[in-house]
């Protein structure tokens, strides 16, 4: 008899223990952290813990997003590291600067065009100058013509004809000037620079300046004897 009572209260005193710790069980199940319940503050939703009420945080003064650290201002812009503040001419309307053989000719380009710069960021290479006529047919030739002539294929249908890249102000251009009208667009010309990333920018400048060459001096004719025959 004293073993089934000594029983009897132990299973009593388990349920006593039980019912006692359910209401801790349901306290503890309220206390969750998991991903279920985050302590997170949502996109545009307002918050008192900022002093300025707002959930989402401005980022870092100096953040950049990555793969738009603009840090060589030539190679992203073509304009000089150092230069004065004035505009360069439009050079479908300013001053045409003479050929700049003679010191002369040269300022008058240099104050044409006072920030653009005249070198290519980069050696400029046969894989480049590949590349660069490859893209330049496919965004430039519609309008400039496979030669640079201006006679694109929607000028034939109408569209504004523009200057030929053979014209003596825009030989004489800087590549820099080059650059910027692909980036920011001149005249009835978009901007390209979401279509063109950077460095096709300079490949087809490469290469247009490649059609100046070849326009200015064609290859040597094959020279032949007075009978017709090759020498």
């Amino acid at each position: 008899m004293a073993s089934k009572g000594r029983a009897h209260r132990g299973r009593a005193n388990a349920r006593l223990c039980v019912l006692l710790l359910l209401p801790f069980a349901f306290l503890l199940s309220g206390c969750r952290r998991d991903m279920q319940d985050q302590p997170k503050a949502k996109p545009y939703r307002s918050s008192g813990f900022f002093k300025d009420g707002l959930a989402s945080r401005p980022p870092v003064q100096g953040t950049v997003a990555r793969g738009w650290l603009r840090d060589d201002k030539e190679l992203y812009t073509g304009k000089k590291n150092t230069g004065t503040s004035a505009s360069p001419s439009n050079p479908q309307t300013g001053p045409v600067a003479t050929t700049p053989s003679n010191s002369a000719g040269a300022a008058q380009v240099a104050a044409a065009y006072p920030d653009d710069v005249d070198k290519f960021p980069y050696p400029i290479t046969a894989d480049i100058l590949n590349r660069g006529q490859e893209r330049f047919q496919i965004f430039c030739s519609v309008c400039h013509g496979m030669t640079g002539e201006g006679d694109g294929m929607i000028v034939r249908r109408g569209f504004r004809k523009p200057p030929s890249y053979h014209e003596q102000r825009l030989r004489e251009a800087p590549v820099g000037h080059f650059f910027d009208v692909v980036t920011n667009g001149w005249g009835a010309m978009p901007s390209y620079a979401s279509q063109v990333p950077v460095e096709d920018r300079w490949a087809i400048i490469a290469y247009i300046r490649a059609l100046q060459l070849s326009h200015t001096n064609p290859p040597a004719a094959t020279a032949t004897d007075t009978s017709g025959g090759r020498k």
